[in-house]
């Protein structure tokens, strides 16, 4: 179920798919995924596929979990990220593995509670949690060198863009049900440059929605 083999062969379908940090690859291998799931699910962990968590919401394909962490390390530091949408903590605990720190926020209890204990199975101390609207950032802990995003808005919050450090970075996906795409914005003072990076699909990013 979650031997070596199945692990090597989804490394392969990344490696193929165009993800070439090592680092990144590294860390997808060596990562439990079956961990956050149900057990139910957990024969499907090392499939290159998003799978659901509860609440209408997804664990995310691995391919894109390594794509955006890729394009966060690559694009410059990741001393201090802001992560909007723990989920199951999946893509945290990646993050967790390139940042000095990690601040992260769920809006479903629930979901951030499951995270905490699947992260502190992995022994991964330097990560910081709020139960939270995701859209409004954590002003307190901020500026950050890097946010990464989740959920998809319709339109970026502001929020977070003031909350990025000079140089800084948001990787967000926006857009609706229909279509979406990933970006990489960057911070130059007040001026902010964006790269569309590719077509993606994720759950709607919801604003004043707390789940208990």
């Amino acid at each position: 179920m979650t031997s070596q083999r199945t692990r090597e062969r989804l490394l392969g379908r990344l490696i193929d798919q165009g993800i070439q940090s090592m680092q990144v690859l590294d860390i997808i291998r060596s990562t439990p995924r079956h961990i956050f799931l149900d057990e139910a699910l957990s024969h499907r962990a090392y499939e290159d596929v998003a799978l659901p968590i509860g609440y209408n919401q997804t664990i995310s394909q691995p391919y894109i979990v390594a794509r955006m962490t890729e394009a966060l390390l690559k694009s410059g530091s990741l001393e201090k990220v802001l992560e909007i949408g723990t989920g199951c903590g999946y893509q945290t605990a990646v993050m967790a593995q390139l940042a000095k720190s990690v601040y992260t926020v769920e809006r479903i209890k629930p979901l951030l509670d499951r995270a905490k204990r699947n992260l502190k199975l992995l022994k991964l101390r330097n990560i910081d949690y709020k139960h939270d609207d995701g859209s409004a950032g954590w002003q307190q802990h901020g500026p950050f060198d890097a946010i990464i995003t989740t959920a998809a808005p319709q339109q970026i919050p502001q929020e977070l863009l003031l909350q990025l450090a000079e140089g800084g970075r948001l990787l967000i996906p926006v857009g609706g049900d229909d279509s979406q795409e990933l970006q990489l914005i960057s911070r130059h003072g007040d001026e902010f440059s964006t790269e569309v990076l590719e077509a993606v699909r994720f759950v709607p990013l919801l604003v004043g929605q707390l789940q208990h």
